[in-house]
């Protein structure tokens, strides 16, 4: 699939525009949020037994791969980006194959994450409709929102750039950025447990796939009850599970 650009006049992933405070942090907690507030009086997270001891040294681990690598992403330059960009553009045409009436949910790109907004362009071309997610309440799961290459775009939660307008769309398929992956699939994302909320209410639930750059795969994240892992994961340097 030829790779098309996207409207000039929409900003890079990296502006201040995708980041959340000054250096591109969430101003909310960071640590991993499951779908409730955790009540560890009665030991349950979001409904599940979940023993404090571990959910505090889990916690803590997840924090300090979260801060490695975010660095390691911020000190790659933009060359190196676009090349880890193509390689997955080239590898989800192989596993989406994007077709009339797909719908796909895919991502705007923020701390330095793989801008794929190229490959959501040719994938609309192709006929397949393509979802931003929006938070609409906060510590909720997200709703998707149809997203073309020339749409008003506005400051989201976060100042995450979203949909002016558009329609609610359901996904097919899932595209969810990674800071880390590991082998069972489960992905370290920004901590604020967005995803895992919106997969556990999806129904039918979607095709998922993990994005990453070349360094993000882990031996484990740990996982915890709520946790859900990907269907699929593709990295920069071309690693895909399973294999395709």
């Amino acid at each position: 699939m030829k790779i098309l650009p996207v409207a000039p006049g929409h900003d890079p992933g990296d502006a201040a525009a995708t980041a959340l405070d000054g250096r591109g942090e969430m101003t909310s907690t960071d640590d991993d949020m499951p779908g409730d507030a955790p009540c560890f009086a009665h030991d349950l997270v979001n409904g599940f037994p979940v023993d404090p001891a571990t959910w505090r040294d889990v916690n803590r681990f997840r924090k300090a791969e979260r801060a490695r690598l975010l660095d390691l992403r911020r000190a790659q330059d933009q060359d190196a980006r676009a090349r880890q960009a193509e390689t997955i553009a080239e590898a989800l045409d192989r596993i989406v194959s994007p077709k009339p009436g797909l719908v796909i949910a895919a991502y705007w790109p923020i701390r330095a994450e793989l801008d794929l907004r190229g490959w959501m362009a040719s994938a609309q071309s192709a006929g397949a409709r393509i979802a931003l997610p929006v938070v609409v309440t906060r510590d909720a799961p997200v709703r998707f929102r149809e997203w073309t290459p020339r749409c008003a775009m506005e400051r989201g939660v976060w100042n995450i750039p979203i949909p002016s307008g558009g329609d609610w769309l359901t996904p097919d398929v899932v595209i969810a950025p990674v800071l880390g992956v590991d082998s069972q699939g489960y992905r370290l994302g920004n901590g604020g447990g967005y995803y895992d909320r919106t997969l556990a209410v999806q129904d039918p639930k979607p095709l998922t796939i993990g994005i990453g750059q070349e360094f993000a795969a882990m031996p484990t994240i740990y996982p915890m009850p709520w946790d859900i892992p990907m269907d699929h994961v593709v990295l920069g340097d071309g690693t895909t599970w399973p294999i395709d």
